[in-house]
């Protein structure tokens, strides 16, 4: 029998988005092929601690950590790390005095991280230095993916079309407000949106239809980082398209969110993440062919732009009066948990919740053999 391929599943995470990891991370270890990959659990709590297996276990719900292999509970718990260093490419464990203890083989990691401090490029930096294969997008990819103003710049470059906004920094509105207010008035005016430049989930996002709700959303956002980005506000369908692949990446068929509720002005983190009955997620979308295959080329073209690996999501707005196609946002690690529309999109193109995450892992192997093949050296 061939041996399993251990898969580190990272989750949890320092950012705003640390429930949706939790709940991304269950979705995976209960659709894995466990007659094909032995999962050890990893987390990093609220404040950046990197939990050991049996403490990472605790986040998860009863039912997931029942799947998890047996005697996991049992081993050491401890301080654990992955370290950048490709002579110890694992899991170690230390014990109370600091100690190395212990190391686990790790033949790839699927880190479920959403938001900074793990879908940012920061943690992909470590597994590359660690010399460990992980899925999804590289260090540039994710850096990009999670800024919205550098992805815009590289979505303008890629020629996609946009919708209007601005951007500045924190600092600029604590020193100048008025002068924040009258360039947000020139260049989008009223309704607009307001976001942090580096989250996702809609967390910080708000909206704001006079100047004291314009205050109020540029201070929520400035809560969760210190560039922030404001939007036109569109009246538009939002459509979402997943990607998947490396070198030669595949869309899927585009899904849409459906809002039943006229009273919500946006999709909010309630309402993507829990199921209050005012938002449906339809896929296929209702579209015609033609927009279908538009939407799948600009989402790969999207992908692409900023040199996209693995998986991605990419989101769309369709105004709902000239019928033009809007390019939003790329998120790098879309959420995996039960109502995400990445997994419905692919399961609806004919991939399954439990292939998809094949797919995924093999595509993060594939890259990691293509990288092998960099040199290093002059010599």
């Amino acid at each position: 029998m061939a041996k399993k391929l251990r898969v580190g599943v990272i989750f949890g995470g320092r950012s705003g988005e640390h429930e949706v990891s939790v709940r991304s991370a269950a979705s995976v270890i209960e659709s894995i092929d466990r007659k094909k990959y032995e999962v050890l659990p990893i987390a990093i709590s609220r404040e950046g601690k990197w939990l050991s297996p049996p403490e990472a276990s605790n986040l998860l719900p009863p039912g997931t950590q029942s799947l998890l292999p047996s005697g996991l509970v049992d081993r050491a718990q401890g301080a654990v790390a992955i370290l950048g260093d490709p002579s110890h490419a694992g899991l170690l464990s230390f014990d109370r005095n600091g100690g190395a203890l212990t190391s686990e083989r790790l033949d790839v990691v699927f880190p479920v991280l959403h938001g900074p401090f793990g879908e940012d490029g920061t943690l992909q930096g470590l597994l590359e230095m660690a010399n460990i294969p992980y899925v999804g997008c590289g260090v540039l990819a994710s850096a990009c993916g999670m800024d919205k103003v550098t992805m815009k710049l590289l979505f303008l470059q890629a020629g996609l079309p946009l919708c209007k906004y601005v951007w500045f920094l924190r600092s600029h509105w604590q020193n100048d407000r008025a002068k924040v207010f009258k360039t947000i008035m020139r260049e989008i005016g009223l309704p607009c949106f307001v976001k942090p430049a580096n989250l996702g989930s809609s967390v910080g996002v708000s909206g704001a239809l006079d100047k004291p709700s314009l205050e109020q959303a540029v201070e929520l956002a400035a809560q969760y980082d210190r560039k922030i980005v404001v939007e036109e506000a569109v009246d538009a369908r939002e459509i979402e398209c997943a990607v998947i692949g490396n070198n030669e990446p595949k869309a899927s068929l585009p899904g849409e969110y459906v809002v039943h509720d006229n009273s919500a002005r946006f999709l909010d983190y309630e309402e993507k993440y829990t199921k209050t009955g005012h938002v449906d997620f339809v896929v296929p979308a209702p579209v015609s062919k033609a927009l279908a295959t538009k939407i799948q080329r600009l989402a790969i073209r999207a992908f692409q732009s900023v040199d996209g690996a693995g998986l991605a999501r990419v989101d769309f707005f369709f105004k709902r009066d000239t019928k033009e196609l809007l390019v939003n946002e790329l998120n790098t690690m879309p959420g995996l948990t039960e109502v995400s529309g990445y997994p419905k999109m692919w399961a609806a193109s004919g991939l399954s919740y439990t292939r998809m995450l094949d797919v995924l892992i093999e595509l993060a192997l594939e890259r990691h053999r293509e990288k092998s093949l960099n040199k290093i050296s002059r010599y």
